[in-house]
């Protein structure tokens, strides 16, 4: 068995050994073998546009080695800068797990894309100022030179150049450490990455060096390389994902023309990629292997390879967070991507709220159940589960005893001694928070001025490929506070606009007093992991520093309060979480990081990997022993000899749709159902039989229509509504004050959604309500409406133990604590009561059957499995008549005729 682990990128790439380049991770201060001419660059010539700013804030200081490096250059006068890579001397990859990544199709050791992005929106803005600087260069005799874009010359290189494998530095790194953690440890077997290499790979179509690159990654390194076209990718990733699903999934709404151009035009590419990664999955696939599909860039995989292998074992991770449904259904496409996600058996995330988001979701945009277990479709079952991510504790372990790291933990001892030191890393975007953090500060510093002069915050800016304006705003606020208390020998703000190498980062954390995170929305923030596990004092003075921690981060309903948990928008109250995490006293803080610590290591990256893997096992089982495919057929030679050697026989059966044929619940029944009454009739001849009836209508219905079937039991309004064989009362099972109560706290919302649907009706029966819309108008509309009902419902009457089922052409309100399946329950404790075991019999009932058709039938088939199960009933049938996926154990596909010939059989058994 093999777990296919699909990705969006591998963890290794390739790297080109381009002529006069160094390797990559070499030292700068290696020369290249030969010289090539020197070439006019593009950038020392005057320009239309305005010289691209660094990304390095400050300005890199000139050293030593930057004499010695000689970049390679090609005849376009392109310069290909080698950049360094922070390797292990084996080879493997460090790097924290939340890394910035360069710009796809933007190194220098890789093809450059062919893709053709649309220019920035700021190049707009002026327009005027760029009409006049041509023609003042028009003017000079000056013509532009070439733009900074691939060329064929730049194809031949790569086509022929010496490659190797090394570690990507794009992709998840926190799924990356949790497989090789598990992997390590022995929880997981074979398993194969499927994803992109990470570059651009136009150049390379149709050589050999592109086949060889496939082959090697697949038989050396196990991975399977999906090659899309370098504009399918760039309008996948950069467009798709980063401008339309980004944003929504960290309810951050993109409604500005840019946005609603780039979902148009990308979608289709959206579309593309996804199904060049299901094509390579179902290629490789084998019959018992898996399927793991990871993150929002591929939230399509799992509905495509459905479609292919409709017996595949999916499974399907989320990492980012899940917003409510009213920020998703913004999505044009929002069907499709849920769609999408329904082909895996479970789908994962990383907490309990971005679960049930997704479930509300799926309730009100597909109108289809949800439960607490997942979501019932109309063929299958799918589970849907929270599980948190962690981190690799023993890599880290083995890392931060490296000599270099101990290097940077003296020259931050030395550098800020006598001062208190508060850190954050985080991506420049809008979701991180970065502003309001240092406004915090900045507040932090205004309210407490015994504090200046005696601590500094260091803030790690990952830069991203989109500039805005936050990075303009996060400078100026950095500025205004260091120009406000700075001085020669004190600065309160450390801002740097880069990323730094792993040493540094592990030396940061240790020798923090505090870690501030104030992320807006994230899915599970690992630095925070990484930090509490490496404040336990093992190489630094410094320990048990106190963690500030944004409530909207997944991160945060692990520590159970035991973080200083801050609202990032109220800007004093983050500052007075600084001044506690810096005042608070040892004691506190050594209470507080235990209990972390030990989140922090019960929650590791191997134990979700591996967990995740064993919950798809069994769901997957359970789902396909209940397919109707897997389910058999009632066999008539077995039912009747379970029959004859039985003495006390009890038969619970549904009425609509198993014993009668007839229509919907409220439509009136004019005529008894002859057939079905004789049979039953027939059937109670035997003394030993006891028999049960259950249905959706109410008390008085049924009592007209079995009036001359006696000695039969009765369940009316779904187990609301009990009438014991024999009896003439009916016994009120439902609490009628509670009933009464959230009937009146809906009445509202039925009206107001009646209103809105014509033709629509609503029906009040004793314990349930029911919104009928078969008959409505607008047909399309009414559906929309009475899903929207649906999800109100469960939204806002969770606590009043009642929810809303969607159904064939109406929405079914009805309690939680009273079903059929109670019912069946009670029924069964009364002759456990009144029929012990004796001298005969050893137990009250020896035979259980129950038959149905109906979504609400399976919770009767499960409690009847169940108690087969347990060994508290001999022998137990329960027999389906839909098309369903199905708790029972056995199908009829005669329909109701199939139900009452087998019943007529039974009654003949002398």
């Amino acid at each position: 068995m093999t777990v296919f682990v699909a990705t969006l990128f591998l963890p290794k790439t390739i790297h080109f050994n381009l002529p006069g380049a160094r390797p990559r991770g070499a030292s700068s201060s290696q020369k290249p073998a030969s010289k090539p001419k020197k070439a006019a660059s593009p950038e020392t010539q005057p320009s239309l546009f305005q010289p691209a700013h660094s990304h390095i804030t400050p300005p890199q200081t000139p050293t030593e080695d930057r004499k010695h490096n000689d970049p390679w250059v090609n005849e376009d006068g392109l310069k290909v800068q080698i950049p360094q890579m922070p390797f292990s001397p084996d080879g493997s990859y460090r790097a924290p797990i939340d890394r910035s990544s360069p710009t796809w199709g933007g190194r220098a050791d890789q093809p450059m894309s062919r893709a053709n992005s649309p220019p920035p929106s700021s190049l707009l803005n002026s327009s005027r100022a760029l009409h006049q600087k041509a023609r003042e260069l028009g003017r000079q005799g000056i013509t532009q030179p070439r733009s900074l874009v691939r060329s064929e010359s730049h194809d031949r290189v790569f086509a022929h150049a010496d490659w190797q494998v090394v570690p990507s530095d794009q992709g998840n790194g926190g799924l990356r450490n949790a497989a090789e953690a598990a992997a390590r440890e022995g929880k997981l077997g074979e398993y194969t990455y499927v994803g992109t290499l990470g570059m651009p790979t136009d150049a390379l179509i149709g050589t050999q060096q592109l086949q060889d690159i496939e082959d090697r990654m697949a038989t050396e390194h196990d991975m399977l390389s999906v090659i899309c076209s370098d504009k399918d990718f760039d309008s996948h990733y950069s467009h798709f994902c980063k401008q339309i699903l980004w944003p929504v999934f960290h309810y951050q709404i993109p409604d500005n023309p840019k946005s609603k151009a780039y979902e148009d035009h990308s979608w289709k590419y959206y579309v593309r990629v996804n199904q060049a990664f299901a094509d390579k999955i179902v290629k490789n696939w084998k019959k018992g292997d898996v399927v793991w599909v990871h993150d929002y860039h591929l939230l399509l995989v799992p509905g495509m390879v459905r479609k292919k292998i409709p017996e595949a074992k999916i499974g399907f991770f989320l990492h980012v967070a899940f917003p409510s449904s009213e920020v998703f259904r913004c999505l044009a496409v929002r069907k499709e991507l849920l769609e999408g996600m329904l082909g895996a058996n479970l789908i994962g995330f990383q907490i309990k709220e971005y679960a049930r988001h997704f479930l509300q979701t799926c309730s009100r945009i597909l109108s289809v159940e949800a439960t607490p277990d997942g979501l019932q479709l109309e063929d299958r079952f799918v589970d849907v589960v929270s599980l948190p991510i962690g981190i690799d504790p023993v890599s880290l372990s083995r890392h931060r005893e490296e000599a270099e790291v101990k290097r940077w933990l003296d020259i931050m001892r030395e550098r800020y001694a006598g001062k208190k030191l508060i850190v954050a890393r985080d991506k420049l975007d809008h979701v991180r928070g970065v502003r309001q953090k240092l406004l915090s500060y900045e507040m932090f510093l205004n309210m407490n001025p015994e504090w200046r002069d005696k601590v500094v915050l260091i803030q790690v800016a990952l830069s991203t490929s989109e500039k805005s304006e936050l990075d303009a705003t996060v400078s100026d606020i950095v500025t205004r506070v260091n120009s406000s208390w700075a001085n020669l020998a004190y600065q309160p703000v450390v801002y740097l606009k880069q990323d730094i190498d792993y040493p540094q980062y592990l030396a940061l954390l240790q020798i923090a007093d505090s870690l501030m995170i104030t992320s807006q929305r994230e899915g599970m923030n690992l630095t925070s992991h990484e930090y509490l596990f490496c404040q336990d004092g093992k190489f630094s003075e410094k320990k048990h520093g106190a963690l500030i921690l944004s409530e909207f981060t997944g991160t945060s309903s692990l520590f159970n309060g035991n973080e200083l948990s801050v609202n990032p928008w109220d800007y004093r109250a983050c500052a007075d979480a600084i001044k506690k995490a810096l005042e608070m006293g040892d004691e506190e803080k050594e209470r507080r990081w235990k209990k972390l610590y030990d989140a922090v290591n019960v929650h590791t990256g191997s134990h979700w990997f591996s967990e995740f893997l064993l919950r798809l096992d069994k769901v997957y089982e359970e789902q396909h022993s209940r397919d109707q495919i897997s389910v058999p057929r009632l066999s008539m030679t077995t039912l009747l000899q379970q029959y004859k050697r039985t003495e006390r026989r009890l038969f619970i059966l549904d009425f609509e749709g198993t014993l009668v044929s007839w229509g919907p619940v409220n439509q009136i029944i004019p005529v008894s159902p002859q057939r079905t009454l004789d049979v039953l009739n027939d059937l109670l001849l035997d003394e030993r039989n006891t028999i049960y009836v259950m249905s959706g209508r109410r008390p008085e219905e049924l009592d007209r229509i079995f009036r001359r079937v006696p000695n039969l039991g009765l369940i009316a309004e779904s187990g609301c509504y009990l009438k014991d064989c024999g009896s003439n009362d009916w016994t009120e099972m439902a609490d009628r004050t509670k009933i009464q109560s959230w009937k009146d706290s809906l009445q509202d919302i039925m009206t107001y959604y009646l209103e809105r649907t014509p033709g629509a009706s609503i029906e009040e029966r004793r314990c349930s309500l029911v919104f009928h819309y078969k008959s409505a108008d607008d047909y399309a509309t009414a559906a929309t409406q009475a899903s929207d009902l649906a999800s109100h419902i469960n939204d806002a009457c969770e606590e009043q133990r009642v929810h809303a089922i969607p159904m064939d052409g109406c929405v079914l309100v009805e309690p939680i604590d009273w079903t059929k399946s109670t019912a069946a329950q009670k029924i069964l404790e009364d002759l456990q009561n009144r029929m012990g075991p004796d001298e005969k019999h050893e137990s009250a009932v020896d035979f259980l059957m129950v038959i149905g058709d109906g979504r609400d039938d399976e919770k009767v088939f499960k409690w009847a499995n169940q108690l087969s199960t347990e060994g508290t009933i001999k022998e137990v049938l329960t027999v389906s008549l839909g098309n369903r996926s199905t708790e029972a154990k056995a199908t009829l596909t005669q329909g109701v005729s199939g139900v009452l010939t087998a019943l007529q059989k039974l009654s003949q058994v002398v």
